[in-house]
């Protein structure tokens, strides 16, 4: 009989980068929300990735890459822009903060 290991699971917060000890997970946080939102676009409209790419003005290789999460080396803004690209506007609202800290943060209508 196989000897017993223990397993000690803990609660993450809600951003894994965070978790992982990277220096600016909340970035990281949202070009991740962003790949895949691009993703999800170019399901929803069925695009191969070819056809995507065409689109986008992009490489084959860098959607494929985008839509499996692998987004170093792409900035933000450029993440942003390939989502206006496939139909979605995106909006930017800066307000007051109620500490003394702001954050950044997405919402997907």
């Amino acid at each position: 009989m196989r000897g017993r290991t223990e397993i000690t699971i803990e609660t993450g917060s809600t951003n894994v980068y965070a978790d992982l000890g990277y220096a600016d997970a909340a970035g990281m946080q949202r070009k991740s929300q962003l790949a895949a939102e691009i993703a999800r676009a170019i399901k929803a409209r069925r695009l191969t990735q070819e056809s995507a790419a065409a689109l986008l003005g992009i490489d084959q290789s860098k959607v494929s890459r985008i839509t499996r999460g692998q987004f170093r080396g792409v900035s933000e803004a450029k993440l942003l822009e390939l989502v206006t690209k496939l139909g979605h506007d995106v909006k930017i609202v800066i307000g007051p903060v109620r500490r003394r800290t702001g954050k950044i943060e997405l919402q997907f209508a």
